[in-house]
């Protein structure tokens, strides 16, 4: 297996919520290599967005450390960690998270604007990820002219403009249909065979059986971590 890109050693999550102590996340231990495809899933409270928030860089856990490409996440200045969340890790949310009213390009440019990336190359940068999402005559369109389908290609296409390494996914098909829900996770396998990281969060098995290895978390604990038999074959076939 090559050089993790991600490792968690013993982490650890608790919240406050008044005198009450919330225990998300008691150790995880794990890696996960460049250009893996995981899926991690779980119940509703079984820890796996906390654990997503602290892969993602949005949030720190309170015992243990994270290594991202060999640097401890805990060591980062904001202004390191701003940089990877901006470069290095691409998000994807069920909601879409789009500005309603800014066009389709101007949603995806806008990691570029943070990035300081001149006008005319973030529109040129723009246009080439919404034509790698097979969106390239919507460009124009704002999110509430475009499906629900639409509109989540045009948050993959906003992940991938950056190039960053990491595809952090969090339920990203929740809000579409089944038939949309299958193009999107083929649009994951296009980005993942060239040469992506994936890591998706879903408690839905059949989007999970997409991925080439799955983590089952329970209770803050991982409760089991193996490849995708079904997948193996599949690819080995």
């Amino acid at each position: 297996m090559s050089e993790p890109i991600i490792k968690l050693e013993d982490i650890s999550r608790m919240y406050r919520m008044g005198t009450e102590e919330i225990h998300a996340l008691r150790s995880i231990t794990a890696e996960i290599s460049r250009n893996e495809y995981v899926a991690l899933m779980g119940a509703s409270g079984s820890g796996k967005s906390t654990l997503m928030n602290i892969i993602g860089c949005l949030d720190s856990p309170s015992g243990g450390a994270y290594y991202l490409n060999n640097r401890q996440v805990a060591r980062m200045t904001d202004n390191e960690l701003a940089e990877v969340r901006n470069k290095e890790i691409g998000f994807i949310f069920q909601t879409f998270n789009l500005l309603p009213r800014s066009t389709a390009l101007d949603n995806v440019a806008l990691p570029l604007v943070y990035a300081g990336v001149a006008k005319e190359e973030r529109e040129e940068r723009a246009m080439k990820a919404l034509s790698d999402v097979g969106l390239a005559d919507r460009v124009q369109h704002k999110p509430n002219e475009l499906s629900g389908g639409q509109r989540q290609r045009v948050a993959v296409a906003r992940a991938l403009v950056n190039k960053p390494s990491i595809i952090l996914a969090d339920e990203p098909t929740g809000n579409l249909d089944s038939k949309t829900s299958k193009e999107i996770m083929d649009l994951f396998q296009e980005i993942h065979d060239k040469g992506n990281t994936i890591i998706v969060v879903t408690h839905e098995a059949d989007i999970a059986e997409h991925a080439h290895r799955i983590i089952y978390l329970r209770d803050g604990l991982i409760e089991s971590d193996a490849a995708n038999e079904r997948m193996a074959k599949s690819t080995a076939g």
